[in-house]
């Protein structure tokens, strides 16, 4: 029954003391709204959790669990472990139906999770929250931002257009991918692996109302790279492709090399011949070497198969009798 479904919402959270005060009402009125409407039921509840933060952002997470006992859930990680890591531990913890995850900023909007309720109890076991525009990012922002994913199309990762960590997954598409144990997290390419029945929704992003973005260009471009080399081997195979290429060219170079020494007076004895193919086939080398590296730089990370993070803290107060279905 519609009326027995629970919803987690999960709700990453770095530097965020900003923005938590914002965020929370918001957020606890959608859960309020949609209980008031029979689509979940009363167990539903919120999980805050905490990367690592320098501010004071756990302890405004620790009086929202107090004060909103058994419908406020937070996870404190026991140093900052980056997004995608802090992510994993928020769905972890859930215990619910379904779960929805969502950035602290609130640029997805809340409400929008209503529809992505809807869409589950049409059928969908997973529904992507989809960027139908990009108004309040600047241009930059938007061109990479769009360029990545066309890249990432061409390199044959399956990802859904403009689609970042916005989501809904039923319990059973989470449990599939919880079994994913890969230390290198990329959810939203792991998401897709997954399966399942699935539909979007699609919304206009909004400007971040308080606080700086966790995501500069460093993090941005460190991200995509990521992606790529997580699910893609295309750059290994452009190495084989720029070494024919290489290998071509040094052919014509040393044809014209050839035919300028035995048809001219204009070549210096040796400089030639030995200068341009060696600094064409030098670069070429290290370009490779660096791109092979960066997997095995990867397989490296996975065999040590370290744990993706550590707990501190999880708070997580029983519901009260009254809340109860």
């Amino acid at each position: 029954m519609i009326r027995d479904t629970s919803l987690a919402i999960v709700v990453p959270c770095y530097n965020e003391e900003e923005m938590l005060p914002q965020s929370l009402p918001v957020l606890l009125e959608t859960l309020d709204a949609l209980i008031g409407k029979g689509k979940i039921s009363q167990g539903s509840r919120l999980y805050l959790v905490d990367d690592g933060s320098r501010d004071k952002t756990w302890e405004l997470i620790d009086q929202a669990c107090d004060q909103h006992s058994g419908r406020v859930a937070g996870v404190k990680l026991s140093r900052n472990k980056g997004h995608q890591n802090a992510l994993l531990a928020g769905l972890e913890a859930t215990d619910e139906d379904i779960i929805v995850s969502i950035d602290a900023d609130l640029q997805d909007d809340p409400s929008n999770i209503e529809r992505m309720v809807d869409e589950y109890h049409a059928g969908n076991d997973v529904v992507y929250g989809v960027r139908a525009a990009r108004d309040t990012d600047t241009f930059f922002k938007r061109f990479s931002a769009e360029g990545y994913y066309h890249l990432m199309r061409r390199m044959g990762v399956d990802l859904v257009f403009n689609h970042a960590d916005f989501r809904l997954m039923s319990r059973r598409a989470l449990n599939a991918m919880l079994e994913y144990r890969e230390s290198q997290l990329f959810l939203r390419g792991i998401v897709r692996e997954v399966g399942f029945t699935s539909s979007t929704v699609e919304y206009d992003r909004q400007s971040r109302a308080a606080g700086e973005t966790k995501y500069p260009l460093r993090k941005m471009l460190s991200f995509a790279w990521h992606g790529i080399s997580s699910f893609s081997t295309a750059p290994l195979r452009a190495i084989t492709l720029l070494g024919i290429v290489a290998s071509g060219m040094s052919l014509l170079m040393i044809l014209w090399v050839l035919g300028t020494r035995l048809f001219t007076d204009n070549a210096i004895p040796g400089w030639t011949s030995i200068l341009i193919p060696l600094l064409f086939i030098g670069s070429v080398q290290l370009l490779s070497l660096g791109i092979i590296g960066e997997y095995l730089a990867k397989m490296f990370e996975e065999l040590k198969q370290r744990p993706r993070y550590h707990l501190e803290t999880v708070k997580k107060h029983k519901r009260e009798t009254s809340q109860q279905d």
